[in-house]
């Protein structure tokens, strides 16, 4: 069997289908019927939607329509009343039309309605409408065309190379296009326990500022904030630990070296233990002065794969604590750094950012981690 196989939920016996066929007397819904019994006996999407002479994007969203409301979703509109400005085969070409350079803006699509379709919505009623169809309406998360499209599988097979004990035949950190130094030069100091079991935690660097307006508050009068105008030049560095102490400093830049003391700060808030620390790819961490002063710390490096901040669970730390500091005013640098230093504590004693993290990445691990 070729092309594409879709999973269908069985709101209805074969025997009602069979029935509902028979008794049928719309051709629009008899093509419907036809279709969703061509996929109970088992046919691809393709083969389904050939049969009754419909593109493999209408199948999908004749499919997607089934499974989420059965036939009264599938068959909205056929059971007389006032007709709908879009008949359902345009709506269908509607839909594909979206599909082929999506995501588009209200105006846009209020453009190829009046363009293409030759009707016009209510600008009121055009997020209804669209809803109805099953559009969704948020804001896109960006994907970088460099990110690798197995990125968790990658993310996964480091996770479990950095637990694997027996698979190190050289320090962690160390790559194989490194120079080829003595052996001794990388080497954990000597003050240095790692012993007491694994911290995990993630690493990244934002630039938080006190103009960030990210929460919406009602007002009587014009909406607005009468703040001093503070601006902070250096970025924050934070390590979201799962079980360990958390940690949020203020170098001056994001050179190796303040890198390197941020990773200082992170030991010293956590010994005893080694640190597992999942990062970005940023330059001054995947450098070799990074990678060996961070074995000299005990602190094993997990790169995330390249664009993918998404995987990093720190992303929706930072989100919040801007949401949460931004309605609050400040009247200096210092002060901004403590109210942030303590939202992050705040933020960071909570593991929900991390909870998928978890599941998805580190549920086989969690016994090596004390």
């Amino acid at each position: 069997m070729t092309g594409r196989e879709k999973k269908i939920v069985r709101h209805l016996s074969e025997e009602d289908l069979d029935r509902l066929l028979g008794e049928a007397d719309d051709q629009k819904e008899f093509e419907r019927l036809v279709f969703i019994k061509r996929l109970y006996k088992g046919a691809t999407l393709k083969e389904a939607a050939d049969d009754v002479g419909k593109s493999e994007g209408t199948a999908t969203n004749w499919v997607n329509r089934w499974n989420e409301g059965g036939l009264g979703k599938l068959t909205p509109n056929f059971g007389g009343g006032r007709p709908p400005k879009l008949d359902e085969d345009q709506q269908d070409e509607f839909i594909d039309r979206l599909r082929e350079r999506q995501p588009w803006k209200k105006q846009e699509i209020q453009h190829l309605l009046d363009e293409e379709f030759d009707v016009e919505y209510h600008s009121h009623y055009l997020p209804t409408f669209l809803s109805n169809l099953g559009l969704s309406y948020a804001i896109p998360r960006t994907k970088r065309p460099d990110r690798p499209a197995n990125a968790e599988e990658i993310l996964d097979e480091r996770v479990e190379y950095a637990f694997d004990e027996d698979a190190h035949d050289q320090p962690h950190n160390k790559r194989d296009s490194d120079d080829d130094d003595d052996e001794e030069e990388w080497r954990t100091d000597e003050d240095i326990c790692t012993d007491g079991g694994t911290v995990v935690g993630f690493f990244d660097i934002s630039h938080p500022q006190p103009w960030d307006n990210s929460q919406r508050l009602y007002t009587v009068d014009d909406p607005h904030i009468t703040r001093p105008l503070v601006k902070i030049d250096t970025p924050a560095a934070g390590f979201y630990a799962l079980n360990g102490e958390s940690v949020l400093s203020f170098p001056p830049n994001q050179e190796k070296e303040q890198i390197c003391g941020c990773f200082e700060e992170i030991r010293e808030q956590n010994p005893g233990k080694r640190i597992l620390l999942v990062l970005d790819n940023f330059s001054s961490h995947v450098c070799k002065h990074t990678r060996k002063r961070a074995h000299e710390l005990g602190i094993d490096l997990v790169f995330l794969p390249v664009g993918s901040p998404d995987l990093n669970p720190i992303e929706p730390v930072w989100k919040s604590l801007k949401w949460e500091s931004s309605p609050l005013i400040v009247n200096g640098e210092d002060e901004y750094r403590r109210l942030l230093d303590e939202l992050f504590d705040q933020l960071t004693e909570k593991l929900s950012s991390a909870a998928s993290w978890i599941d998805n990445h580190l549920s086989g691990f969690l016994n090596k981690i004390c």
